[in-house]
């Protein structure tokens, strides 16, 4: 990689390289912490199926309110014990 050195206004382009590669350094780590933390949040939650047979995963509408339910880790556990998804 050749790195030119125009200086205009005091500042060269090596330096603007240089905050740009931070920049996106910072941007990308940033997602990438929502992505790892949200993957967190929802894994410590179990997906319920209700007595009515509906697997409610962390996040939809009833999953709050579903009160009397068998836990399961993913959703695809919930669907092969029978389960189905919520209609809404």
């Amino acid at each position: 990689m050749v790195v030119t050195l125009n200086i205009k206004n005091g500042r060269s382009n090596n330096y603007d390289y240089v905050s740009l590669l931070v920049m996106k350094i910072k941007v990308i780590s940033f997602f990438v912490s929502i992505l790892f933390f949200s993957g967190l949040a929802a894994q410590g939650k179990p997906v319920k199926m209700s007595n009515s047979g509906i697997c409610h995963a962390p996040n939809t509408t009833y999953y709050d309110q579903t009160k009397n339910f068998t836990p399961y880790k993913t959703l695809d556990d919930c669907l092969k014990a029978g389960g189905r998804m919520p209609k809404r």
